[in-house]
């Protein structure tokens, strides 16, 4: 490999398999092998095989719904257009807002931060990304044959000849409207370059991957601004109080919706918790919940005692600054020394009390939700956990992303409460995991990749109290 070598002209990676319907070249008819119109014949196939390529690589393209999605399938179309086997793509939006990341092909990651090593001027990306920071841009930077090249940097021969790599090929992301997006690179095992048609083709497939990478970095910063408002809007860290220990788990749905929690020491060593459920999605259902939740906490405070009056001030409150959206909600105020707590809900989900001899859900009276009746009011139901029991609250979209209809959710639910094991009873963080984990389906418990963002538009909250 450190010997110079003549670069050799690639094209699709034979791993990669061509699409079912590409026309193949057609050879020149051998009884006229000047005709024009078999030449002419033979471009023709040619387009359109690469159009057909075209449109099936950007169609799957489009169907990416995330920023990892899009840049790794980025990766592999860009691979077999040019006949690579690995490659690595930098996502460093020009205004400097972010989100900055780096995803790469063929690479593990210690391979990643290994190439991180190598000062990023002597790299074809860097010097792409360093091009458009200057505003003056480069078309691509192409590096047939790494070894041969006496200017290399030592540290990136250093690089190139552990990860096993002997040429690249470099294109610059850039949107019409936002401009540079980063940078992307394939990496050859040979020295090699891809062909004039192929590098139009890769061109093409990579001037409209820009422009969607572009999109979806403004949908990323979207969704990561109504996140951090929202994570802002819930309690920060959960109060102590005698004689209960808290616990709260909150799994972010795609579009932001607007599920809260909070807890809250109230006079006399009482303790108000509550969770709710606005409607709508975004950051209008974030506001309104911040609202809504601030609005309970002074209501809480005044007449916590009475969780109907708290409710009843938050059902007026709430129709006449907000007549055309509703909520659920549901107040309980503790007395952790009595282990008494009386409980009101507006239509929300019953709680649940957990405990070694007993896992049933509270009888709470039926009740319409907030903003939906002229006048709001149900009676409100006292519970007496026995020591070691816990109480846990939650909202709607722990049943609804279960998919199942809400008998069975509510079955669902009914059974990973009582099948939480005996060791992590005393701990409501791990009674409520053990909940999340058994209640929702694999992927969709927050902890691991949502691969179908659609079951996952529900925002899930838990808060567990047990008492001691």
């Amino acid at each position: 490999m450190n010997a110079p070598h003549l670069p050799k002209v690639a094209g699709i990676d034979s791993t990669v398999p061509p699409p079912a319907h590409t026309v193949p070249p057609v050879a020149p008819s051998p009884e006229a092998p000047g005709a024009p119109g078999a030449l002419i014949q033979d471009r023709l196939a040619g387009w359109v095989s690469d159009l057909t390529t075209l449109h099936e690589l950007t169609e799957r393209l489009s169907r990416t719904a995330t920023l990892d999605e899009a840049l790794n399938e980025l990766l592999r179309a860009g691979a077999a257009l040019v006949g690579a086997r690995r490659g690595l793509v930098v996502v460093e939006p020009a205004d400097g807002l972010g989100p900055d990341t780096t995803v790469g092909l063929g690479f593990a990651r210690a391979d990643l931060g290994y190439l991180e090593t190598v000062p990023r001027a002597a790299t074809s990306y860097g010097r792409l990304l360093e091009a458009n920071a200057a505003g003056t841009p480069l078309a691509e930077v192409a590096q047939p044959d790494l070894f041969a090249d006496e200017g290399l940097d030592p540290r990136h021969r250093e690089v190139a000849r552990r990860l096993g790599y002997a040429a690249s090929y470099a294109l610059p992301l850039a949107a019409e409207a936002t401009g540079a997006v980063g940078a992307a690179v394939w990496l050859y095992d040979e020295p090699a370059e891809p062909a004039p048609r192929r590098r139009h083709l890769i061109g093409l497939y990579v001037r409209y991957a820009a422009e969607h990478l572009a999109r979806l970095v403004e949908l990323t910063r979207a969704r990561t601004t109504v996140a951090t408002l929202r994570e802002e809007l819930l309690p920060s860290r959960l109060p102590r109080v005698a004689g209960v220990q808290l616990a709260a788990r909150h799994r972010a749905g795609a579009r932001g919706g607007g599920d809260w929690y909070d807890a809250l020491p109230l006079p006399d060593a009482a303790l108000g918790l509550a969770v709710g459920s606005v409607t709508g999605s975004g950051p209008s259902a974030v506001a309104a919940m911040g609202r809504l939740r601030a609005s309970l906490r002074a209501y809480a405070v005044m007449e916590g005692e009475d969780p109907v009056a708290v409710l009843s001030d938050l059902e007026l409150l709430l129709r006449l600054t907000e007549p055309a959206r509703s909520a659920t909600a549901l107040f309980a105020y503790c007395e952790p020394a009595l282990r008494k707590v009386v409980v009101a809900g507006a239509g929300h989900s019953p709680p649940l009390l957990i405990g070694e001899r007993r896992t049933e859900f509270v009888e709470t009276s039926l009740s319409a939700p907030l903003g939906m009746l002229a006048c709001w009011e149900a009676p409100s139901v006292e519970i007496r956990p026995e020591p070691g029991e816990t109480l846990l609250l939650y909202t709607d979209g722990l049943l609804h992303r279960t998919g199942d209809a809400m008998d069975r959710a509510f079955a669902r639910l009914h059974a990973a409460a009582a099948s939480v094991p005996k060791a992590a009873r005393e701990d409501p963080g791990a009674i409520a995991d053990h909940v999340l984990r058994a209640v929702l389906p694999e992927g969709l418990d927050g902890e691991g990749g949502d691969k179908d963002a659609t079951a996952c538009d529900e925002d899930v909250v838990l808060l567990a109290a047990r008492f001691e």
